[in-house]
Formats: C-alpha cells, sequence, structure tokens
C-alpha cells in the first residue's frame, strides 16, 4: 500500500476518511481500495470518542469496502467475536448490586414521525448506552424495544454510566433533529440472580423508579444514595425529589435526581402514577 504524504493527505476531503473526531483529527483513510483493507485491519486499533462515533466510522468504512468490492468478511467476523466477549467477559454480579434501567421517552411518537428510520435510530441509542455501561464497568442485563437493563457492582459506576449516556445523548445528532432522550433509573439492593436473570423486589422497584422519570433525567433511590456515600465526585450532586408512592410497591420510596454539568436540570413532579 502507497504511503501518503502529507500534502496528499491534506488535499483529501473529510469523505476520504472513515473518522474524523470532533477536534477534526482524520483518521483511517478509505481514498483508494489498498488503504480501505488497511483501514479494516486497523479498526480495533483506533480510540474512538464513544460508541456512536466507532459505528459512524464502521458504517463509512463498510461503505467504502462495498464501492471496491470488498467482501469484508474477517472484519465483520472481529467485530463480532469483539461483541460476544464483551457480553461474556465477566457473570453477573452476586450480592449487593445497582441496577440502572432506562427507556427512551416518547418512543411511539417518534416510530411514527421516523418510521422504518426508527430502526437506526433505536440501534444507534443502543451503542450509546451499552458503551456507557462498559466504560463503567457495567454488564448489560437485558434489552427489548426500548428498554436498557444493565448490572453494575458499586453504585457510583452505575451513576457515572446514566450521566454519559445522558450527555452522549444530548450531543448526538438525530433523523429529522429530533429530541431523543431517555428515562433513567437507579436501584440498589440484593436481587436473586438464577439463570434467567435477576429476579426480585430489586428488579421491580428500579423499573418503577426508571419509569418515575422524565427524559433526560436520572433518578435514584435512596438506597443508591446510601450506597455512594461520601464516594461520588464533586461534580455530581444528588436533589431531593421527596418520598413517593410507586405503582406495585408496598412503601413509599426517597427519589433524588442526580444533576451535574451538561444535564438538564428542570423536571416536573416525579411520574408516581407512571405506567411501562
Amino acid at each position: 500500500m502507497p504511503t501518503l504524504s502529507s500534502k496528499q493527505r491534506a488535499r483529501l476531503p473529510n469523505s476520504a476518511f472513515a473518522y474524523v473526531d470532533a477536534r477534526g483529527q482524520r483518521r483511517l483513510p478509505i481514498n483508494d481500495e489498498s488503504h480501505v483493507r488497511n483501514a479494516l485491519a486497523r479498526f480495533n486499533q483506533v480510540a474512538f470518542e464513544d460508541g456512536a462515533a466507532r459505528e459512524r466510522a464502521r458504517k463509512r468504512l463498510l461503505n467504502a469496502a462495498k464501492k471496491y468490492g470488498i467482501l469484508p468478511i474477517g472484519f465483520i467476523t472481529s467485530q463480532l467475536q469483539s461483541e460476544r466477549k464483551q457480553a461474556t467477559v465477566a457473570p453477573l454480579p452476586k450480592g449487593f448490586v445497582t441496577l440502572l434501567m432506562t427507556d427512551i421517552e416518547n418512543s411511539t411518537a417518534l416510530l411514527h414521525r421516523l418510521g422504518d428510520r426508527y430502526r437506526h435510530l433505536l440501534k444507534n441509542v443502543r451503542v450509546i448506552l451499552r458503551t456507557a455501561v462498559l466504560r463503567a464497568g457495567g454488564r448489560e442485563i437485558d434489552v427489548r424495544a426500548d428498554e436498557f437493563f444493565a448490572a453494575f457492582k458499586g453504585a457510583g459506576r452505575a451513576v457515572e454510566a446514566a450521566v454519559a449516556i445522558q450527555r452522549a445523548l444530548d450531543e448526538q445528532t438525530w433523523p429529522d433533529d429530533q429530541k431523543v432522550r431517555v428515562r433513567a433509573g437507579i436501584h440498589s439492593g440484593r436481587p436473586t440472580l438464577t439463570e434467567f436473570g435477576y429476579i426480585g423486589l430489586t428488579v421491580n422497584t428500579v423499573a418503577r423508579v426508571c419509569s418515575a422519570a422524565h427524559g433526560g433525567q436520572i433518578v435514584i433511590s435512596r438506597d443508591t444514595k446510601a450506597a455512594i456515600g461520601v464516594s461520588a465526585p464533586k461534580s455530581i450532586r444528588f436533589r431531593s425529589l421527596g418520598r413517593h408512592r410507586l405503582p406495585g410497591l408496598t412503601n413509599a420510596v426517597a427519589l433524588f435526581q442526580v444533576e451535574a454539568d451538561r444535564l438538564l436540570a428542570s423536571f416536573p413532579p416525579p411520574r408516581t402514577g407512571a405506567t411501562r
């Protein structure tokens, strides 16, 4: 493969690169067949800014491969193997754990507006969710329709992931300039781990805490706040939302809103009468 000189590289448009980061740094040139093959081989060596950036670069690279008639079997296989390895790298945590659940706000309205394009939007949302969870050391438990469920050994890590998710979603450009926001609920406890995953009141509670949140908001229970204790980063604050009776739960739950830079801060009262 001929090496691009600095002058040759500078003359190439941004479209000749699979990845252009937020600072304008251009990586993985795809200007000809040999460079596309090289980019396919080097893709996993690149440190992408986030999951959405990685997914955009992957799609651009696959389109370039199609243009030059390259069938990237090895590349696709390595991507699948990487995803499987991430999903099975460690068993689900036992004992006292923290559960994170998210749900896309107004998903039905988005589906009506976007039609078939909603599938790509949902895929991008899941990339953002999975990237934040993996980076925070969490484990994906389940994903169905617009909901996402993950577990963490440490409560602080779950909050860290939720903050990263909300920031990434807010900074992403969505089709037709739509606003895509998720409700995020976090609760800590001792669920029972079975061959089917977690069961028990802890799971029911995190689902209700998530339902109480609004799009763009992170709501945690008192149990999670207590589990974090004084270990929360100084940049993260917790504002009391009061005690609320949530559907299906016998006792009222004390709720707190997570506040941090670049997060929405003003929301209506918790959706205590909401159903999933």
